[in-house]
């Protein structure tokens, strides 16, 4: 018994070391994982004050795999986040761009004197201001994306869109067209 407790107590500090390195990933990514990990690491130390180090040597082995598994499969769940991130981003960035243009065309066109007819009832002063604001914020998506945080562009470019979405309605343009 007493020769069990100098590798049980290595074995847990392997453990808690492991669960360590790996928590903040596993906490964004793998929470449930990491519960369980924190668990049985917290069974295997209560196991250990009782002096049953016995069982700590024959839970450890598996407990240590839960523990190396987090790390993995963190980063595994990480790559599909970014990856469905980034394919947003792409069909935002895709849609945002070609409504930037096409707003500005129609500001444009209603601004002339000369198609002061079509801009009856639209309040011209209103759209460019919020058409402004969704470009301001645009620049912050795009920044955003630029640094490497998806989550955030991702954001602010769906908030762009649904604010270019209602200026287009205010300019009564069809942005499907």
């Amino acid at each position: 018994m007493r020769g069990e407790k100098v590798p049980a107590q290595k074995l847990i500090a392997d453990i808690d070391a492991t669960v360590t390195a790996a928590s903040a990933e596993a906490a964004k990514y793998v929470p449930d994982q990491l519960i369980d990990a924190q668990t049985k690491l917290g069974d295997l130390k209560a196991a250990f004050d009782r002096q049953d180090y016995a069982a700590v040597l024959k839970g450890a082995p598996a407990v240590l795999a839960a523990a190396q598994e987090l790390a993995t499969a963190a980063a595994a769940r990480k790559d599909q986040v970014l990856k469905a991130l980034n394919d947003q981003w792409t069909g935002l960035a895709e849609s945002v761009s070609g409504y930037l243009p096409a707003i500005q065309n129609r500001m444009a066109f209603l601004s002339k004197k000369s198609n002061k007819k079509a801009a009856a009832g639209i309040d011209l002063t209103a759209a460019t201001a919020a058409f402004a604001a969704a470009s301001s914020l645009w620049s912050k998506a795009q920044a955003a994306f630029a640094a490497g945080n998806l989550n955030e562009a991702v954001h602010t470019a769906t908030d762009v869109k649904t604010q270019l979405a209602a200026v287009a309605a205010t300019l009564k343009l069809n942005l499907a067209a």
